[in-house]
């Protein structure tokens, strides 16, 4: 048991400010030898046991009457482990500027708000932690690299700004579980070597990523499958060296990759059944690894043309309402660019087609929505077998799948030319005598196009020749082809296709 006369003046000083909350301050005033990375070279003048320090937060120091004890230390070189778990904790503990030479860890503990702020520390142990305030660990650095938070709960703030995770292996954070009452801030420089892994987590404030800088080229930036936020903000310079896996996350709000930059043999954005209010794929660079949207389900999507050149998985993403950043979504020119969104995912699956069409719908753009179906057709078509694939060139050539009739009117036309010229050219043979129409090459013409009905010419005239008998047969296929074609595209136009 710890006995006052053998603590050392440094922590005497400790002792004695904890009953009544006030702060000890260690530090020199100099920049340079204040700095925690030094902390090896402070002498006895400035390091404290851990164990005093563990002492004091479980009670071996009385309360003053008429103050609020608390741990308040700065500049101090922290010798042994700050071992803590399965304590429950009255007093909040802040540590500033701080060298911590092992762990820490409050693992099982119940705690009140824990401050270390431009601290060097080997790692954080808070998993199943219950933190009833803030847990602050802004501008420190964990040399060892892991922050534990598996399955913690806290009513604050999770404040990471500018702090730094080193752990030079596969993850940095480790937090599946993680129940944050309020937001979770990684800005002003923070930095990971290793990925962040949030299994689940719930973030009622959000997720807040502005500037930070993550490297884990081997796997996972970040791994947030099905975790839950109001906010995802990856923004103002974010960059990541690996995969950000946010695959069936649900967002309240938005999710922003704004200005984002992601690379790396691993540069992969996987938001795959990802649920978001609004989704804002603006990112400064494309995701080398591409782009996963399937089964993603979002009210608003907007991109930009990096987002676009990624090769994009769209199978089954919804979408009430499509937004470009660099140009309006209406018109030909943004038609012909959307189209090309879809043609650059691999494979071939029409419902990316549908949800884009049924949107233009939706604004009231029939021209572009059928100009979208008629791209799905010339898709398909690729993956037919090779009589199926010559049948959508010709439909296609003379229709455009129904969806182009008036080419079907064109051709009839040209055709009709064509036969009235040939055949007044040629003399016919009558069929009887003396009875039927006469001849007329326009009317025999249309007789032949025309499968319905007709002009009496077909049945009283026949030929002779082989040139005008073979063309009034090809008339006579054409017109049925035509007709067909004709149907289809009446068809789809009252269907509003």
């Amino acid at each position: 048991m710890l006995q006052y006369d053998d603590l050392t003046p440094p922590e005497r000083a400790v002792w004695d400010a904890f009953p009544a909350g006030r702060p000890v301050d260690l530090r020199s005033g100099t920049d340079e030898e204040d700095d925690p990375a030094r902390g090896r070279e402070w002498g006895a003048e400035r390091t404290v046991r851990a164990e005093v320090l563990v002492a004091l937060l479980l009670g071996a120091n009385a309360t003053q009457r008429g103050a609020v004890a608390a741990l308040s230390l700065a500049g101090a070189r922290i010798t042994g482990r700050l071992d803590l778990a399965g304590a429950d904790l009255v007093h909040t503990v802040h540590l500033a500027s701080c060298r911590l030479d092992d762990a820490v860890s409050v693992r099982g503990s119940a705690t009140r708000t824990i401050r270390m702020t431009g601290c060097h520390v080997y790692d954080v142990d808070a998993q199943m932690a219950r933190i009833e305030g803030r847990l602050d660990l802004r501008g420190t650095t964990l040399r060892g690299g892991r922050l534990a938070l598996t399955n913690a709960h806290v009513s604050g703030e999770l404040v990471l700004d500018g702090t730094t995770l080193d752990s030079g292996g596969t993850w940095a954070l480790f937090a599946g579980g993680l129940v944050i009452e309020g937001a979770v801030f990684c800005r002003d420089g923070f930095r990971a070597r290793g990925g962040l892994r949030m299994l689940g987590a719930q973030l009622s404030g959000g997720l807040i990523m502005s500037g930070a800088r993550l490297e884990n080229p081997a796997g996972e930036a970040i791994l947030a499958e099905h975790a839950t936020a109001t906010v995802v903000e990856l923004t103002d310079g974010f960059s990541a060296t690996g995969a950000v896996c946010l695959r069936g996350m649900r967002v309240t709000n938005r999710l922003t990759l704004n200005g984002a930059a992601l690379g790396g043999p691993g540069g992969l954005l996987d938001c795959s059944r990802t649920q978001a209010g609004e989704l804002d794929l603006t990112p400064r660079t494309a995701p080398p690894g591409g782009i996963d949207l399937r089964g993603a389900r979002v009210e608003v999507l907007r991109d930009n043309a990096a987002a676009r050149a990624a090769a994009v998985r769209l199978e089954g993403l919804t979408y009430t309402s499509l937004e470009a950043e660099d140009a309006s979504p209406r018109g030909p020119v943004a038609v012909a660019r959307r189209i090309a969104w879809i043609r650059g995912a691999p494979g071939y699956s029409p419902q990316p087609y549908e949800q884009l069409a049924g949107w233009y719908r939706l604004i009231g753009h029939d021209d572009d929505a059928r100009l979208v179906l008629l791209e799905k057709q010339r898709h398909r078509r690729g993956t037919l077998r090779p009589l199926a694939r010559l049948w959508g060139h010709v439909f296609d050539a003379t229709a455009g799948y129904g969806y182009r009739p008036w080419r079907a009117g064109g051709w009839l036309l040209l055709l009709s030319l064509v036969g009235t010229l040939v055949f007044g050219a040629h003399t016919p043979t009558a069929d009887k005598k003396g009875e039927g129409p006469p001849f007329s090459p326009l009317a025999y013409t249309l007789d032949l196009l025309i499968p319905i009905g007709g002009f009496g010419q077909r049945g009283a005239w026949h030929w002779q020749d082989d040139g005008p008998m073979a063309l009034s047969y090809a008339l006579i296929a054409a017109g049925w082809l035509l007709t067909t074609a004709v149907v289809a595209g009446i068809t789809r136009s009252l269907n509003k296709n």
